[in-house]
């Protein structure tokens, strides 16, 4: 996971005046988290390939892969339940409902 300005930034203005939205540097990039729990993040991989990442939690998977299209993450083989990767060229009407779906898993979750 290679970190990229652009996408950080798009993701990041996707963001734009919500409360209790922080930034973290994590796994080689930033990650946005709402009062301290993870919304996801955006990357670029090994062949140039940008994606973002959001976590919309098990209980939307089955949404998210149906409506959205998404790619269930995958980490040393192992699949991530309630992550998803989200190419970057992604229509942005899509990605507003990516960030509305990890929105409203993470918005249940307690502060930390």
């Amino acid at each position: 996971m290679a970190y990229d300005e652009a996408l950080t930034g798009q993701f990041r203005d996707m963001l734009q005046g919500m409360v209790g939205v922080d930034e973290k540097k994590m796994m080689g990039g930033v990650c946005f988290m709402l009062n301290g729990n993870m919304i996801g993040g955006a990357d670029r991989q090994k062949d140039g390939q940008g994606r973002f990442m959001f976590r919309v939690g098990k209980d939307n998977q089955a949404e998210a892969v149906a409506k959205l299209g998404g790619e269930v993450m995958e980490m040393g083989g192992r699949r991530m339940s309630g992550m998803f990767f989200v190419d970057e060229d992604t229509d942005p009407g899509q990605l507003k409902a990516w960030v509305s779906l990890a929105l409203s898993f993470v918005a249940t979750l307690p502060a930390k």
